[in-house]
């Protein structure tokens, strides 16, 4: 299967992707979690997204864990394409950096999770999700995801509606905590595995 495997190299990079729509009319909506994840990952690896030569993304590359053999080589990024063109992007990172499928982690928002709640997994569907859609027809679904919960719209709102709307007043005063305990599951599956990030995340 070569890079398409399940399994993980302990040597090989984790490609990390913070799927959101690029722009500042975009920044503080649903639809943008995992852009807000990605930023605050670079904060604390120490720096700053660039272009990615002739990928359609923001990169960083860095290390996350202690110091020995937990210690994992990153490549944080954020596809400047739209949200339903984010496969050309990752696959071309993919290419570019060697990194199997099993090390590729998207953090995007999930419509059928509680405000919050987050859960982690590797593969599955798409469940509607347009970025998750893109990925996997560019290279099948056995990656992982770290799915942030933003709920369902109210009453008869339109999803697409919903997902593209800020996240309202009374969200955004623990979105800043989210945000945190996602960018802590984020390290934790790609220090510790999968199964140990969902016992503590998974709530």
């Amino acid at each position: 299967m070569g890079d398409t495997d399940v399994t993980t190299d302990a040597n090989a990079p984790w490609l990390i992707v913070g799927l959101g729509n690029p722009g500042p009319d975009y920044a503080m909506n649903r639809h943008n979690v995992g852009f807000m994840v990605a930023d605050l990952l670079a904060e604390r690896i120490g720096g700053k997204f660039k272009r990615a030569g002739k990928a359609q993304a923001q990169v960083i590359e860095g290390r996350i864990g202690p110091p020995g053999p937990a210690n994992r080589r990153v490549i944080l990024a954020k596809p400047m394409s739209y949200m339903n063109l984010s496969g050309g992007p990752v696959n071309a990172l993919r290419d570019f950096y060697k990194v199997p499928v099993a090390n590729i982690v998207a953090v995007h928002d999930e419509l059928d999770i509680d405000y919050g709640v987050l859960r982690l997994k590797l593969g599955g569907g798409d469940n509607g999700h347009n970025g998750l859609k893109s990925m996997t027809k560019a290279m099948g679904p056995d990656y992982h995801r770290v799915r942030f919960g933003i709920g369902r719209p109210p009453g008869r709102q339109q999803v697409a509606d919903f997902v593209l709307k800020d996240f309202s007043s009374t969200e955004r005063k623990e979105l800043g905590y989210f945000v945190d305990r996602a960018a802590d599951a984020v390290e934790s599956l790609v220090i510790e595995g999968l199964e140990r990030a969902q016992s503590t995340y998974n709530s």
